[in-house]
C-alpha cells in the first residue's frame, strides 16, 4: 500500500499542525475551503496543505480523514462524511465522550473504519511534541500510527474498543483544566485580599503547583471557549458511570466568563478583571 492521501477536518491550530506532521508520510493533505475563516486559509497555506473547493472532493480523494473540530461540531461533522458514504479510515480525534464517539462509529457502521482518537498536548510546533491515543480496528491504528512515524506527533494505542482514547482524553482533561481553572479563583480571590503574592510565595515551596503559574491564566482565558465545551464533554462522561459532574460543570461555566477573549493576548490583570465580572 503506497503513501495515502489525508483529509483535515478541519485546519484549526491544532488540526493544521498534526496535517503538518501526517504529510511527512502521506502523498498529499486535503483541506476544504468551503466555510473556513481567513485564518484557516492563511494557516494551511502556510503548512503547505492543499485546499479543495467541497468536502465531496475531500472525501473522494482521501484515504485518511482526521476530524479536529470544536466538540459541539464533532457528531454534525462525523454525519456529513457519512453521508458522503467515504470508506475509508475516519478518525475521530476531537475532545468528545466515549458515548458520543460510539454514536460516532454507528453512524459509519456500514461506510469507514472509525478510529477513535485523543490528543494529549500543545499542538506539534515549536519543539512540542503532543502525543495521540488511538483505539479502534487494528488494521486501521496501524495504518495512523505509520502516517505519524517519525513526526512531532507520537502515536500509542489503547486497543480495540472505541471510547477509550477518548475516555483518556477526557480523563486528562478534567484534572489539567480544572486545575488552571482553580488557579485563576484562588488567584483572583487572594488578589482582592491583597494576597496573591503571598499565595504564589507559599505555592512555590511545593512542586509541580499550578499556583506558582499566575501568568498561565491569561492564556486559560484565550483557550476558554474551546476547553469549556471539553470541560462539559468531561461532565457528561462521568455522569454516565454515576460520578458527580458539578465540579467540572461549574468549571466550564466560569470559562464560559471568558468567552469573548476568544484567541486573544490578554494579561494576568485583564484575565481576572473579566473573570470578576459577572
Amino acid at each position: 500500500m503506497g503513501q495515502p492521501t489525508v483529509g483535515i477536518l478541519h485546519p484549526g491550530s491544532m488540526g493544521a499542525a498534526v496535517a503538518a506532521c501526517a504529510a511527512t508520510n502521506a502523498a498529499d493533505v486535503l483541506w476544504c475551503q468551503a466555510g473556513r475563516s481567513r485564518a484557516s486559509v492563511q494557516r494551511a497555506a502556510r503548512l503547505g496543505l492543499t485546499p479543495v473547493a467541497t468536502l465531496t472532493e475531500l472525501l473522494e480523494r482521501s484515504d485518511i480523514v482526521i476530524s479536529l473540530c470544536p466538540p459541539a461540531a464533532a457528531e454534525d461533522l462525523a454525519r456529513d462524511v457519512a453521508g458522503h458514504r467515504f470508506t475509508g479510515v475516519f478518525v475521530e480525534a476531537n475532545a468528545i465522550n466515549p458515548e458520543r464517539v460510539q454514536r460516532i462509529a454507528a453512524l459509519h457502521e456500514h461506510g469507514a473504519t472509525v478510529v477513535d482518537g485523543g490528543v494529549v498536548g500543545s499542538p506539534p510546533v515549536g519543539g512540542k511534541t503532543p502525543t495521540l491515543y488511538l483505539s479502534g480496528p487494528a488494521d486501521a491504528t496501524e495504518r495512523i500510527e505509520a502516517l505519524l512515524a517519525d513526526t512531532a506527533v507520537r502515536t500509542a494505542v489503547l486497543g480495540t474498543e472505541i471510547g477509550k482514547a477518548s475516555a483518556l482524553k477526557l480523563a486528562y482533561a478534567s484534572f489539567q483544566k480544572t486545575s488552571r481553572v482553580l488557579v485563576a479563583l484562588a488567584v483572583g480571590m487572594a488578589r482582592e485580599h491583597g494576597v496573591d503574592q503571598e499565595l504564589i510565595e507559599v505555592a512555590s515551596r511545593r512542586t509541580d503547583s499550578y499556583l506558582s503559574e499566575p501568568q498561565y491564566v491569561a492564556k486559560t482565558a484565550a483557550r476558554a471557549w474551546r476547553w469549556g465545551p471539553e470541560l462539559e464533554e468531561a461532565a457528561d462522561a462521568l455522569a454516565a458511570v454515576g460520578l458527580p459532574p458539578e465540579m467540572l460543570r461549574a468549571a466550564a461555566s466560569t470559562l464560559a466568563r471568558w468567552d469573548d477573549a476568544k484567541d486573544g493576548e490578554l494579561t494576568l490583570t485583564e484575565a481576572l478583571d473579566r473573570l470578576a465580572q459577572p
